[in-house]
């Protein structure tokens, strides 16, 4: 395949792709050739004043001159209404066409399996909503206004060209051959110098966020030096993949500007040759010149509209790539069934879990949990804890076995009732950037100020939330930084708890707090977990203490099984080794 195929191939699919591009478009494109009509009734006009108006057998004929001029200045306020008109439903068109694709890519992202985000850098992923589509608006606001008005140009310049003379006309096309056959090789060379640029846009702008998100770590570190060459590095690379792209783009031009100069003098000299014998009117030759400036420009602009052309094709085959990843973890939809009602069950079914490329994860586990019922799973960092968790919540499926709930296999479960009915609380509490209130909403959007309210007092949060500055309506800040850990994790909690599901998954909800939070955190939990089935990933064996049963995972595999008050008596077990670390940890 070529590079124009690729390119005509990328396009023909973005436009599939937004379907909102084609109404109208033959509308649009019938008013853009009404304003090259209008441009080309100036050479016309200039040949009919001097021909049969300047030049007129019995003298110069005035009023013919007059009319001539007056039909002119109608035609160019009609080609001038028919140009704002092509301009004005372009834009509209265009918006609405990649604000759609804007939030198809977004919610693609969005139900792409942790693991594909995972090996993308965010900032590459957020580069593909915004820049990339900003580069393919602004190609189709302004390089599509200027590719309609230049092949409407280009194509009524060489229809009266011929009119006038088909031997000036060969002539300068001929003349520009030359200049198309470089554009064309030229083609190839932008195609892919502009991917380049949206790649390590891509690159720059996953940098900056890094370093603001990570600003706190590098400034504990002191490794803002570091930090600044590395972000220095990415914008380094992108000025010289820009300025690549723009040498290539420049001498893609030169070729242009030779063809208009070589055009102009041959036009010149063979259209006086034409003119002595008799075959060309002087009129006809004037107008003919202004002609071969109306051919020249749209020629001369071709090179700039490559360059918006291949750069928009390099963002748009960077959104396809987004689009064509067909996710791991696929919501079943329409084919899909709803969870059974009333509380849930647990079932592992030999389940096996290795990343992309890596070792087994999770080996063969087998296991059942009762609804109802408080379960801890514990083990060493890197055990496969919160793999057991994400396979839990169909976060990520597995590559062997299959994970039950209540009987029914998640991959047959529908999204929309899978997470209705299931909620894991992360370790980290994200939270949005909004108030507490409005944070607690995401969770139940019509909760009522009084349920919500309500909420804090059942779960012993109420002397906390007052004493906030503003209460419920206090901004938590971006990612919820505004609050400390534990704050962080009180409001995750009731999240969880308006949410009223049926499994409840926590990531360790009492790590890294102060004593104070973490009895708050606890007397919650006890209210979260009352009548529901709950699997919580165990950093501190107090949370152990209190489950129902605790399930021991070590290197992938499920090496215990039972209450705490039975496993810790276990001598030399793994359990008993990890309880007897975390109590000198905590003396």
């Amino acid at each position: 395949m070529t590079a124009t195929d690729g390119t005509l191939a990328t396009v023909r699919r973005g436009v599939r792709l937004s379907p909102e591009l084609r109404p109208g478009l033959a509308g649009t494109i019938a008013l853009a050739l009404v304003q090259m009509g209008g441009r080309v009734t100036v050479p016309i006009a200039i040949q009919q004043g001097i021909d049969h108006g300047i030049r007129a057998a019995g003298g110069p004929d005035l009023s013919y001159v007059l009319e001539v001029v007056l039909v002119t200045a109608a035609a160019l306020l009609v080609s001038t209404a028919a140009g704002y008109l092509m301009t004005r439903r372009l834009f509209t068109v265009s918006e609405t066409a990649l604000g759609a694709l804007r939030s198809r890519t977004f919610r693609h992202i969005h139900d792409l399996s942790m693991l594909h985000q995972q090996s993308e850098r965010r900032g590459s992923m957020v580069s593909r909503v915004t820049s990339d589509i900003d580069q393919i608006s602004i190609f189709l606001q302004f390089g599509g206004v200027q590719m309609l008005l230049a092949s409407g140009q280009l194509i009524v310049s060489t229809v009266v060209m011929f009119v006038y003379s088909w031997q000036l006309a060969l002539v300068v096309l001929f003349s520009f051959g030359p200049s198309v056959a470089v554009i064309r090789l030229f083609q190839k060379r932008l195609a892919a110098v502009y991917r380049a640029v949206r790649e390590r846009t891509g690159v720059m702008l996953g940098a900056v966020a890094e370093s603001v998100v990570g600003a706190m770590v590098i400034r504990a570190y002191g490794v803002g030096d570091r930090t600044e060459r590395r972000l220095d590095t990415a914008i380094e690379r992108l000025r010289v993949g820009q300025q690549k792209a723009l040498r290539t783009s420049v001498t893609s031009f030169s070729s242009g500007e030779i063809g208009a100069g070589l055009a102009m003098a041959a036009v010149v000299v063979v259209g006086v040759l034409l003119g002595v014998h008799g075959r060309l009117s002087v009129g006809e030759l004037t107008a003919f010149l202004f002609l071969v400036t109306l051919f020249i420009q749209p020629v001369q602009i071709a090179t700039d509209m490559l360059n918006e052309a291949q750069n928009a094709v390099a963002g748009w085959r960077r959104v396809l790539d987004v689009l064509d990843l067909r996710p791991d973890v696929a919501d079943p939809d329409d084919a899909g069934v709803d969870l059974p009602a009333g509380p849930l069950s647990v079932r592992f079914r030999d389940v096996s879990f290795r990343y992309p490329g890596g070792p087994i994860v999770l080996a063969d586990v087998d296991l059942a949990i009762e609804p109802r019922t408080k379960v801890a799973v514990v083990g060493e960092t890197g055990s496969g804890k919160t793999t057991f968790a994400k396979l839990l919540t169909r976060l990520m499926d597995p590559v062997d076995g299959d994970v039950e709930l209540s009987g029914t296999p998640l991959s047959s479960v529908k999204f929309s009732s899978l997470r209705s009915r299931v909620v894991m609380v992360p370790q980290d509490g994200f939270l949005f950037d909004a108030t507490i209130a409005e944070n607690i909403r995401f969770a139940a959007p019509d909760l009522s100020d009084a349920r919500l309210a309500g909420a804090f007092t059942e779960l012993g949060l109420e002397d906390w939330v007052s004493g906030l500055p503003n209460g419920l309506e206090t901004p938590v800040g971006e990612r919820g930084e505004a609050l400390s850990v534990g704050e962080r994790q009180l409001v995750a909690l009731v999240r969880a708890y308006v949410a009223d599901p049926d499994l409840l998954v926590l990531d360790e909800a009492t790590s890294a707090v102060d004593p104070a939070t973490e009895v708050r955190i606890q007397r919650a939990l006890d209210m979260v977990t009352r009548g529901r089935t709950t699997v919580a990933i165990a950093h501190r064996l107090s949370t152990a203490q209190a489950a129902d049963e605790v399930i021991v995972v070590d290197a992938g595999r499920v090496v215990q099984r039972g209450p705490h008050s039975s496993l810790v008596t276990e001598e030399g077990s793994i359990y008993a080794r990890l309880y007897a670390s975390w109590l000198e940890q905590t003396r």
